[in-house]
């Protein structure tokens, strides 16, 4: 028989977990569901400081860096505060002592039901799924290949206490008719620093062998040692994750499930746990929780973002670099808005416009909304540019690693 109880929160990674904590400490009587719901997490989570909500402490930190740098035409300094979060520290800041913790993968997943693989069922007044993202197939993806070196060895591209948002100068040894990728670098806080050569947009992602090419080339170019001991993390899942559809009686997706994995830089945890709340006081008011997460001022900031994606995904590298210069001339409000407000529409909309406006050639601009080379990289070989540069016989399929827990920023 299975028991009744008022909020079953499947799966535990960060935001499912803090979705089963703040509930928790609402007073809902919470049960949580996860495969191993002793692991700790693995991938790099990290966000804007001011996206983090009060209720957490500072101790979910590991590293703070004051003023990010953006490498597009030009050299840009944003001066917003940014961090990487300690995996242990958020862990112990979401404690789950008065919930009922099950060990279970969920084999079905209903309004009001939850069966697990063995036999067992879990009934609630409200479920929600918050087991990350499906595989990406050929959808719109992230993929990004990490290095983590000491800060000693680190020490020629980035310095102690410095951050590398996106890096787009072009020594990764990739071409011009090749699918472009940027470099994205951080301190981790444990002495080390993570440098990961990263893709946006493309169907399908990119393969890993063609990013740790890429990354190695970069590193090499700015004096950067690696012996190919060093440990790796490999981020590969899907950009274009919906909204829900409103209206109850239905599971309600969360975090990356639920549509709030940022279509175009792939974060997702800092929304969620800034969302936390909201989620949690629509059931304790018995409302439709997705009408609460989702009002049209964040749909219509999801269809605009997702608009942003696809352009992503057809730039060579020449335009990309051209389009971030641009977007790295805009306010800091429109920056804020693309990259990470939930529903600030109009200044989304403002620099959208101002960022296409200001590219140059005029001629690119058709690329960026659409209007020409819709699918430049629509089926590109990834493997067999890689074996006619090699001049080995081409092998099996790609090597596209997916993780099981989407990250905040992981690349």
């Amino acid at each position: 028989m299975g028991l009744e109880i008022e909020l079953c929160v499947v799966g535990l990674g960060p935001t499912g977990r803090a979705l089963a904590h703040r509930a928790m400490r609402a007073g809902l009587y919470v049960t949580a569901i996860d495969s191993r719901p002793e692991r700790l997490w693995t991938p790099t989570y990290a966000c804007w400081v001011d996206e983090l909500p009060q209720w957490l402490p500072s101790s979910v930190i590991s590293a703070r860096v004051e003023a990010m740098t953006a490498w597009a035409g030009t050299e840009h300094r944003i001066e917003r505060p940014y961090c990487v979060l300690s995996n242990q520290g958020l862990r112990d800041a979401l404690p789950l002592d008065d919930a009922t913790v099950l060990a279970g993968r969920a084999t079905r997943v209903d309004a009001h039901e939850v069966e697990l693989a063995d036999g067992r069922i879990v009934r609630a007044a409200v479920v929600v799924d918050a087991r990350g993202l499906h595989r990406v197939e050929q959808r719109r993806a992230v993929s990004a290949h990490g290095i983590f070196v000491s800060a000693e060895t680190a020490a020629p591209m980035l310095a102690e206490g410095e951050g590398l948002l996106l890096d787009w100068r072009r020594d990764n040894g990739a071409g011009p008719d090749e699918p472009p990728s940027f470099l994205y670098a951080v301190p981790v806080g444990d002495g080390t620093v993570v440098f990961e050569e990263t893709s946006l947009g493309l169907r399908g992602g990119m393969p890993q062998h063609e990013l740790r090419k890429r990354l190695r080339n970069r590193l090499a170019a700015h004096g950067v040692q690696v012996t190919g001991a060093e440990p790796c993390e490999a981020p590969h899942y899907p950009l274009d994750q919906p909204p829900p559809k409103k209206g109850s009686g239905a599971v309600i997706p969360f975090g990356s499930r639920g549509g709030m994995m940022h279509p175009t830089t792939s974060y997702s945890v800092a929304d969620s746990l800034a969302l936390v709340d909201t989620a949690v006081s629509a059931v304790c008011d018995e409302r439709d929780p997705v009408a609460e997460l989702w009002p049209w001022q964040a749909r219509l900031v999801y269809w605009m973002r997702m608009r942003g994606l696809w352009g992503l995904g057809r730039l060579t590298t020449d335009q990309s670099i051209a389009m971030f210069e641009s977007f790295l001339q805009t306010s800091p409000r429109g920056q804020r808005a693309l990259l990470s407000a939930h529903d600030d529409y109009a200044a989304l909309a403002a620099v959208l416009f101002d960022t296409v406006a200001r590219v140059r050639p005029f001629r690119w601009r058709y690329d960026l909304v659409g209007w020409t080379n819709r699918n430049r990289w629509a089926g590109y070989a990834f493997e067999r540019q890689a074996h006619r540069r090699s001049g080995r016989p081409r092998g099996g399929p790609a090597e596209l690693l997916d993780v099981s827990t989407v990250p905040g920023r992981n690349p």
